[in-house]
């Protein structure tokens, strides 16, 4: 498995059908087909941070680049970190939550204090890869208690002197600062993050990632020159915000029942995504794949497509607005 499909899965994912159906061309749209005025108030921007401003500041940049009233980052980056910040715009902003939950990859230096044989680094350092335990730094958002902390990969990328050169995929949560420091520790050399870059975080990668500079000429380019396809390029549809979730797609006389809170039974339901676990966070899109929201399984994949009746998902987040698609009849 590459490292890839460790942190987002299998890019192709086998799907049950529970009922053949077509959605409407009369409702909803394809999210690619989103106009740029809608996407600026409900899309994400993966955005390249840069060295120096926090994130929070890197999220108010671009509300006032855009002009828009609210915006939220998801996974805080130290201000001398850059790399992937994912920032979601006005009435996306909630899909954050499901983004900071999703595994990060970063690729720093590693600075060791005393140098030590190579077959030794890569010995120690392989011990930190799997369940750690890990107490997060003085100086963190959360509370400091001992947390345990899953590191898929830490691979060493080059060794020059004191220097090593590494990438790393871990959960989310996981201080890669303090990861440094302890694998420092166990050297009995010390050892400090000399320079730390995001090239991951859930979906997003830092190959497709903007600068602040490129939203500036993006918009400039919309509003001027009434060219579309640079800023189409930097905001990105919602749903890829959600891709590395499992996935439920409904029918379309379901969309309006859950669009206000309501429980997703499994008649509603036209196919699902395989191993979908109970508790898993999912989901739910329509046949043209927009989001409708985020809940909770109350079941596996085929109960969702075997059973008659039953609630299988507990709405949590809602994100189409109400009477995007008609009130209609529960399907049987």
């Amino acid at each position: 498995m590459t490292t890839e499909q460790v942190l987002l899965g299998p890019k192709e994912k086998k799907i049950l059908v529970r009922r053949e159906a077509k959605s409407s061309q009369k409702y909803g749209s394809d999210p690619y087909l989103r106009s740029v005025e809608e996407l600026i108030h409900y899309s994400i921007i993966n955005v390249n941070k840069p060295k120096g401003p926090t994130s929070h500041q890197v999220s108010s940049y671009v509300q006032k680049i855009l002009g828009i009233g609210k915006s939220g980052h998801s996974g805080t980056l130290d201000p001398k970190v850059t790399g992937v910040l994912p920032v979601a715009l006005d009435r996306a902003t909630r899909v954050v939550e499901a983004l900071l939950k999703a595994g990060k990859e970063y690729v720093g230096i590693m600075h060791v204090h005393q140098e030590v044989p190579e077959v030794t680094l890569r010995k120690v350092l392989q011990q930190f890869v799997g369940r750690i335990k890990q107490l997060p730094p003085i100086k963190s958002s959360v509370k400091r208690e001992w947390r345990f902390r899953n590191i898929y990969y830490f691979e060493i990328l080059e060794i020059e002197g004191k220097e090593v050169l590494f990438r790393v995929g871990c959960q989310a949560g996981t201080y890669i600062r303090k990861l440094i420091h302890d694998m420092g520790q166990a050297l009995e050399t010390g050892a400090n993050m000399a320079k730390l870059v995001r090239t991951k975080a859930g979906p997003f990668v830092l190959d497709d990632a903007w600068t602040l500079q490129d939203l500036t000429d993006a918009l400039w380019l919309y509003k001027n020159e009434k060219n579309e396809k640079f800023i189409r390029k930097v905001l990105r549809p919602i749903e890829e915000g959600v891709s590395h979730l499992p996935k439920i797609w409904v029918l379309d006389s379901t969309v309006d029942s859950l669009c206000h809170g309501s429980s997703l039974g499994v008649p509603g339901i036209a196919k699902v995504e395989a191993e979908i676990q109970k508790k898993d966070v999912v989901a739910i899109l329509t046949l043209k794949n927009e989001l409708i929201g985020l809940g909770e399984s109350g079941m596996i994949s085929k109960e969702m497509v075997q059973l008659p009746k039953g609630i299988a998902v507990k709405m949590d987040k809602v994100f189409m607005e109400r009477g995007t698609y008609p009130k209609m009849q529960k399907s049987d």
